[in-house]
């Protein structure tokens, strides 16, 4: 279905919700609703207001949090950038997406969100960061966004290029053009200047920004907010001045793509998730900024750790009128479900060849139905490291290198201080069966 049949796109989005049970639309505009992701970097859970950080404020993320869901259960596919990016877009398990490892490059025939909205008549825009790897074997080159479902591209391809907070050139579609400024204020211009091109047509627009990402570094006058008022790792470095100025700079940058879907009157028309890609990080990259700020509090862990603190992440969902306002959902999300529940959104088919591991949760976010029962998985195995994990309800297992499962209650027990194995063995053996059973499943 093409983007001159509208008309047809609009009535099988209909029928597709009657088919899945809502009841027909679930609102009564003539156009399918736009869909905006919005994906921070190595963000820690604890670093935004509507978490609990009262060091800074994020005003406008706060905003958003009381306009819609707060999903204070979200989980990221993976503990690091590129498995976890290559799981939302797809809608896959790591195992299943082919992006593994941090070097890893999304294969060619894998299905994205972008491309699974094109045939529903969506513009789609990427801006900000395309995490690429090695090309696959047998594959000559690295897969670009505009040949993955992506009608425009403005931001970094390589992981490398992406540590740069003031680029001097950007991709701009397959050609790199001079920039200068703040790469994730760059990205909001491009992603105001999209929004205003298909502002009368259904558009998924994806923004990653690169905050809090290391380098750490924000704009200074973002940063001098915050002089001598942290505590600091290195004084003369400022480097916690610098990472609560990436995140209030996320916050603004938030907001002004919020107002201009105000500005447009396309709030009501569009459901807008906001997210990072895994927890933040305590590596020597960060300078110790997340450390010293606790920014993945109450949780234990870090990036490339499957402890909450490492997949645990912030969640909003946000659609006025749809979704309801200023709840806390303490649902499962994992972040595969992005692209069936925005299939469901769109009225775009999922093709069973697909085999997406994500499950719809739109009925979930509009009240009509209860969270599916499932139980969720994680592998991550490279770089030295060597973690598993199962998730159902409450209680996760976790398995490390020493190989002694751990069972954890979530919801008591956030630190993952308390081993619950032996209290509750039976439950430990099943998580560890399901998640001994879905490794067998990974794509060699």
């Amino acid at each position: 279905m093409g983007r001159g049949t509208m008309h047809g796109a609009r009535t099988f989005w209909v029928l597709s919700l009657a088919l899945a049970g809502l009841g027909g639309p679930v609102w009564g505009a003539e156009r399918a609703a736009n869909v905006i992701l919005i994906v921070a970097d190595d963000l820690g859970w604890g670093d935004v207001g509507f978490n609990g950080r009262t060091e800074w404020t994020t005003p406008r993320l706060d905003r958003l949090a009381r306009q819609g869901t707060v999903l204070n259960r979200c989980y990221a596919a993976a503990p690091i950038c590129a498995p976890s990016r290559g799981a939302f877009l797809t809608g896959k398990y790591t195992i299943h997406s082919g992006v593994a490892k941090n070097g890893d490059d999304l294969p060619a025939d894998q299905v994205t969100i972008a491309e699974a909205l094109k045939p529903a008549g969506y513009a789609t825009g990427l801006f900000g960061k395309w995490h690429h790897g090695r090309p696959p074997q047998g594959q000559r080159d690295y897969v670009h966004p505009l040949d993955q479902g992506f009608d425009d591209f403005f931001g970094y391809t390589d992981a490398t290029a992406a540590l740069e907070k003031f680029p001097r050139e950007l991709w701009q579609g397959r050609s790199k053009v001079p920039v200068s400024g703040y790469a994730d204020d760059l990205f909001t211009d491009r992603a105001l200047e999209f929004v205003d091109r298909n502002k009368a047509k259904p558009f998924f627009l994806y923004v990653a920004y690169t905050a809090t990402h290391f380098a750490v570094s924000a704009p200074a006058e973002e940063a001098e907010r915050f002089a001598g008022k942290l505590p600091e790792p290195d004084p003369e470095l400022a480097v916690s001045a610098n990472y609560a100025g990436m995140v209030t700079r996320l916050d603004h940058n938030v907001g002004r793509i919020l107002e201009q879907l105000e500005r447009l009157k396309l709030t009501n028309d569009t459901l807008v998730v906001f997210t990072s890609d895994n927890g933040a990080t305590f590596e020597q990259g960060n300078q110790g900024a997340s450390a010293t700020l606790d920014s993945n509090r109450p949780f234990r862990g870090q990036k490339r750790t499957l402890w909450e603190g490492g997949v645990r992440v912030p969640g909003i969902v946000s659609w006025p009128g749809h979704v309801a306002a200023g709840v806390v959902s303490q649902d499962l999300t994992h972040l595969t479900d992005l692209l069936p529940t925005f299939a469901a959104v769109a009225g775009a088919a999922i093709d069973p060849a697909w085999r997406v591991d994500g499950k719809n949760l739109l009925p979930v976010w509009l009240g009509r139905e209860a969270a599916p029962e499932r139980t969720l998985f994680w592998v991550w195995r490279a770089e030295g490291a060597d973690q598993i994990a199962a998730m159902r309800g409450d209680f996760k297992l976790v398995v490390t290198r020493s190989g002694k499962p751990e069972l954890f209650n979530v919801a008591s027990d956030p630190a993952e201080r308390r081993d619950l194995s032996a209290a509750h063995p039976e439950l430990a053996e099943s998580l560890k069966s399901d998640l001994d059973a879905w490794l067998s499943t990974a794509i060699k």
